[in-house]
């Protein structure tokens, strides 16, 4: 019975959770509407975030929140901290798209600066939607170049997210493997996460360069 009712108390988190990282992205895209984010929407966020232990436990949403921590430790929001904050709202909200665009995939997670890859022997994860081709057409141009593909998984090396997030992502603008490679990488484990044009960038120069423009 315990167990059961453990079960159930992780269900009913990880529900409240979701809802609160939603209604986070919502507040954000708010805040960022106007291109202005002002001393009281920060400190608003932040006394919000305190009392949302729950989603303060997510990885992504937990650098936002050290963020935002650091920059009222002072007391003062200097320009260059507002500049940072918006930001780091922007790319956890994925506010950053046109007019008829799908919503872009987040950047807050990834490795800055972007690392070099290694194809040979190393395992890729991709997740989102593509535009430079389909993702089965991304993993078998890394199967030519000596990687392996897969899910999410303590062993991945590349988590690669595609440019547009689609509306099967639990928050729109990031989903769960985003948030499992997060966590992987901030308990040491030497996962990089990188984005769509940063794997075709190091193309140029294998063997495959020049094949995923034949697919377009």
């Amino acid at each position: 019975m315990a167990i059961k009712i453990d079960r159930i108390n992780n269900f009913s988190k990880g529900r409240l959770e979701d809802r609160q990282v939603t209604e986070l992205i919502g507040m954000a895209r708010g805040m960022l509407a106007d291109g202005v984010l002002t001393d009281a929407e920060i400190i608003f966020l932040r006394k919000w975030l305190a009392a949302s232990v729950d989603v303060v436990n997510n990885p992504l949403v937990a650098t936002l929140y050290k963020r935002l921590q650091e920059t009222l430790a002072d007391k003062q929001i200097d320009e260059d901290e507002r500049a940072d904050l918006f930001e780091a709202l922007n790319a956890l909200s994925g506010n950053d798209f046109s007019d008829g665009e799908l919503l872009k995939a987040t950047t807050l997670p990834l490795c800055k600066p972007a690392p070099d890859i290694e194809f040979e022997g190393n395992r890729f994860t991709f997740t989102g939607v593509f535009v430079s081709g389909k993702r089965k057409d991304c993993e078998r141009v890394t199967l030519e170049l000596g990687g392996t593909v897969g899910g999410i998984a303590q062993k991945t090396r590349y988590l690669v997210i595609g440019e547009y997030a689609t509306d099967a992502w639990i928050h729109s603008s990031f989903g769960r493997k985003i948030e499992k490679g997060v966590e992987f990488r901030s308990k040491g484990f030497p996962i990089s996460i990188i984005s769509e044009q940063h794997w075709l960038d190091q193309l140029e120069g294998t063997s495959a360069a020049g094949k995923m423009e034949l697919i377009l």
